[in-house]
């Protein structure tokens, strides 16, 4: 019992800090202070649902745009080509050994550009017109190598409402901010790849994506690679600056997080660990308090309380 009050009231402390600790970026339209080149790198397999809007999203983006066509079957690399024609379009070579798809794309983009700031984003994100120029800025006000504006994750279905909020308060509430700005530390890494960016000179210093060729969660891995290579950088909360919807059904998010949640503890004991102490936080609280003990109530109370937060503050369900 014990146990789960100390849970409790941790992740509703960590929160309560982070309300005032994590950044929230709004979108800056000036591009002024722009004095170095941005490529925006695009991996694409299979995305003719995202192709156009994603593009249309990007009609005012600095910079200059690479996308990997990574052997679609689909419409896509057909749609890339009745595109802008000042986008790059690459196509995918073959996987080598070793290697995981989305990896080796982002690879592949890396090599294949030449701006000072690489901006990595995925098919499903949309960004508001200033997303890139408010990141890069904030990221040059506090020296920083790389920034992760998290997403405002756009949930599908009652399994996503569920499910989906869970991803940003999974972070919001786990993770002292202050002290991870301050201190940058690989076990406090936290980044998201639905949009990254990262400057080029620490990209290629520190091995990028040829250095993490076999990690599922390429985004979290290059961040504490960047840490360990001496750079320093963060997440941020991009909900007002950014939006994914990740899976539109329930199937997609199943299949999604199965192959690949368990590596965001880094091993399948760290996702059992974690997975406990999501039940003593919010489950074994109200089973308690049903049996007549009002700590459980309160505990409970604390752990809603922190949802509710983490939630408003990032613009989740």
């Amino acid at each position: 019992m014990i146990l789960i009050q100390l849970v409790s009231g941790l992740v509703f402390a960590l929160t309560l800090l982070n309300l005032f600790s994590v950044k929230s970026l709004k979108s800056k339209q000036s591009k002024n202070f722009l004095t170095e080149s941005i490529d925006i790198l695009i991996p694409l397999r299979n995305e003719e649902a995202n192709v156009i809007p994603l593009l249309e999203s990007l009609k005012t983006a600095p910079g200059h745009i690479y996308v990997l066509d990574d052997s679609s079957t689909d419409k896509t690399l057909e749609l890339l080509k009745n595109s802008r024609p000042q986008i790059t379009i690459l196509n995918g070579k073959e996987l080598p050994p070793g290697w995981l798809g989305k990896n080796f794309a982002c690879h592949q983009l890396a090599v294949a550009s030449s701006g000072d700031y690489l901006v990595f984003l995925d098919a499903d994100v949309r960004l508001e017109s200033g997303a890139i120029e408010s990141s890069i800025e904030y990221m040059e006000r506090r020296n920083w190598s790389y920034i992760s504006p998290y997403p405002r994750q756009i949930a599908r279905g009652i399994l996503g409402h569920l499910i989906q909020p869970l991803l940003q308060w999974s972070w919001f509430s786990s993770v002292p901010f202050l002290i991870a700005y301050r201190f940058p530390n690989k076990s406090m890494a936290v980044a998201n790849g639905q949009f990254l960016i990262v400057k080029r000179d620490a990209y290629l210093k520190s091995g990028g994506h040829k250095e993490i060729k076999d990690e599922v969660i390429d985004d979290i891995e290059l961040a504490r690679l960047l840490i360990s290579r001496g750079f320093i950088g963060g997440v941020v909360d991009g909900s007002r600056i950014a939006t994914c919807t990740m899976y539109e059904n329930s199937r997609q998010l199943v299949d999604g997080y199965s192959k690949s949640l368990w590596r965001a503890f880094g091993n399948p004991l760290g996702a059992l660990i974690a997975s406990l102490l999501l039940i003593a936080a919010g489950i074994l609280p109200l089973l308690l308090g049903m049996s007549g003990y009002a700590i459980g109530f309160i505990a409970y109370f604390l752990t809603a309380l922190s949802f509710a937060i983490a939630s408003a503050r990032t613009q989740s369900s």
